[in-house]
């Protein structure tokens, strides 16, 4: 439209010449002009710093990562990015404070898989956990590793399953609390095995630890981070890890699915995301540069030594992440009978 529009000025002017000549190299300007690229908005992005909210407390895994994004992203960007810990309600609280910011960069989310819980464990979330947020960037994925009492008589996945099944009820796990990952991937693995285990919730991942040391229960879930160094002190034992291949930082352990339950997977993971309606030109500019420093051998590294495999998918390939994990979850946790009103 701005190319016709100088042609229609210049053109009927023409009346001799040199007149035609300066014209159209007045109209050839007006054409190149208008074929470069026209600032986007955002553009300039980051121009200040930027929020990134961490929905859970200091010192989580969630935490960890978004400690080692911002610090790489104020590097690259000589911007502060700032972590704000809202911690409460599963991620709620802190995810709420972003689905509700301005679309402008500024305010960013990074999640851990109980986004995609929520949705089926509350009966109302104060926001649309796919509508009101645009994906990022998938930063990373790690395993849970299933452990035992050393004086549980199973050893490995195939052992518990004929335990539990020649003895059902009879067995108690524990988790982190209703309908958190360790609990919800343990009734994935009842559903799918086919064994009945009593669930034993406790509140938070210390409170698990202490019990499972003591015996006070069988069975749980832990981080793979967090779980290792006690399998290789020998005060628990290792039966199967949850992801669908074995962990580099732990290639003796056997998978779930190799072990007797073909096909299953539970595995822990974290993102970002930015409001809804934030600019595409934004959301590019962040995923290129989360990717590439995810990418960088001294963050690649540091993670893997911590079991968390690095991602950097598309926006669009989180997003269809996000949307299967809603859906896989949701199955689990209605089979499960686990709700939080």
């Amino acid at each position: 439209m701005k190319a016709t529009t100088a042609r229609e000025k210049f053109l009927p002017a023409a009346g001799g010449l040199g007149l035609a000549i300066g014209c159209l190299a007045a109209f050839a300007q007006s054409v190149l002009a208008a074929a470069e690229p026209v600032p986007a908005k955002g553009q300039a992005y980051p121009t200040k710093p930027i929020r990134l909210i961490v929905p859970f407390t200091p010192g989580s895994t969630t935490d960890t990562l978004a400690r080692i994004v911002g610090q790489q992203l104020t590097k690259t960007w000589s911007q502060q990015v700032v972590l704000d810990n809202r911690a409460g309600a599963g991620g709620i609280i802190g995810a709420d404070i972003v689905a509700k910011a301005a679309a402008d960069g500024y305010t960013l989310l990074i999640v851990s898989g109980s986004h995609a819980i929520n949705p089926s464990l509350y009966s109302k979330l104060p926001f649309d956990t796919v509508k009101d947020f645009t994906p990022v960037t998938l930063v990373g994925s790690a395993p849970l590793v299933v452990v035992a009492h050393p004086s549980f008589p199973a050893a490995s996945i195939r052992e518990l399953i004929a335990l539990a099944k020649a003895r059902p009820r009879q067995f108690h796990y524990a988790s982190g609390g209703n309908g958190t990952v360790s609990h919800l991937t343990m009734e994935l693995f009842k559903s799918m095995a086919g064994v009945d285990l009593v669930h034993v919730p406790y509140k938070g991942g210390g409170p698990v630890l202490s019990a499972i040391l003591s015996g006070e229960v069988q069975l749980t879930p832990l981080g793979i981070l967090v779980g290792m160094p006690h399998v290789k002190a020998g005060k628990l034992k290792a039966l199967a890890v949850t992801g669908s291949r074995r962990s580099p930082v732990a290639p003796e352990i056997p998978t779930v699915a190799e072990s007797g339950v073909p096909g299953f997977a539970a595995i822990g993971w974290w993102g970002v995301l930015a409001p809804a309606g934030t600019s595409k030109t934004i959301v590019t500019r962040l995923h290129h540069e989360i990717a590439r420093l995810l990418q960088a051998p001294d963050v690649r590294d540091r993670l893997a030594s911590d079991g968390i495999e690095t991602a950097g998918n598309s926006p669009e390939e989180f997003d269809a992440y996000i949307r299967q994990e809603i859906a896989t979850w949701a199955k689990v946790v209605k089979e499960s009978g686990a709700r939080i009103d």
